[in-house]
């Protein structure tokens, strides 16, 4: 099921944004590259907010314990635990629409 989450220019380049979406709590990422990716919006390590971390290229680095993400697979940077993904795209009206 396909939901619009966001306007583009809702979420700036480099930055993060949470959404809910029902019950499931989302984590939108713009990248400078130009870029957008959505992962779950708390770190399976310890809750931290994941839209308030770092965004570097195409990963994340969160808040609290500096855990790194891969935004494109989810999979953890040292191994230890993962993010779940969803599909993102920009629509042609200028919109982010997610997957879930």
């Amino acid at each position: 099921m396909e939901i619009t989450v966001a306007e583009v220019t809702d979420v700036p380049p480099g930055e993060g944004r949470t959404f809910a979406v029902g019950s499931v709590r989302l984590a939108v990422f713009h990248t400078r590259s130009g870029e957008f990716f959505a992962t779950q919006a708390e770190c399976p390590h310890a809750g931290g907010p994941l839209a308030d971390g770092l965004v570097g290229g195409s990963t994340v680095v969160c808040p609290l314990h500096s855990r790194k993400f891969d935004l494109r697979t989810g999979r953890s940077i040292q191994g230890e635990c993962d993010v779940k993904t969803y599909p993102v795209r920009r629509s042609e009206a200028g919109q982010v629409v997610v997957t879930l």
